[in-house]
């Protein structure tokens, strides 16, 4: 199971492990927590190949409300999904790709993005910390292997003051 690199994260730690039996759930649990979600929230989706990272922020659109399908955007790094409601865009980037650190990530111009948009990171370990000390870290684990098992263990790390407030027990 993958692990959190972030470095003694400054200030408090906020912690829930939630079981999740399909996709249709991943996605509902997005658009759970996207009531918890602000402008400059950063989101850090850790997991295999296929554990449900986009699946979930399909959700998360869904929850923000909004306007686009929510893709994988593996191929383009980034996309834009602004507010059909009135809310925070919806910033999401798949960071695998790019292997440089912040430095390579300060093209995205994330940084910018942040302080209006909710910015959901696939991939961000080891890359995004050092755009804000409050995030929110989900490492989602499937079973690996030859399966078709959906099961998923998500565990949610809320990461600095921010997040000290939020109970993520609820989700």
């Amino acid at each position: 199971m993958e692990t959190p690199h972030d470095p003694a994260p400054a200030g408090p730690l906020n912690q829930a492990t939630l079981a999740v039996d399909s996709p249709e759930l991943m996605q509902e649990l997005g658009r759970r927590l996207a009531k918890l979600l602000r402008p400059g929230d950063l989101v850090m989706l850790t997991g295999e190949l296929g554990a449900g990272k986009t699946t979930m922020t399909r959700g998360l659109g869904e929850g923000l409300g909004v306007r686009g399908a929510v893709t994988s955007p593996t191929f383009v790094i980034a996309r834009v999904h602004p507010s059909l409601i009135g809310g925070p865009a919806l910033v999401h980037v798949d960071a695998y790709r790019l292997g440089g650190g912040l430095d390579e990530m300060e093209d995205l111009d994330l940084d910018v993005s942040l302080p209006e948009s909710v910015v959901v990171v696939e991939w961000g370990d080891g890359k995004v910390e050092e755009l804000t000390d409050d995030r929110l870290h989900v490492l989602i684990h499937r079973v690996v292997g030859d399966t078709d098992d959906d099961r998923r263990t998500v565990m949610l790390h809320g990461i600095g003051a921010r997040w000290a407030e939020e109970d993520l027990q609820l989700l």
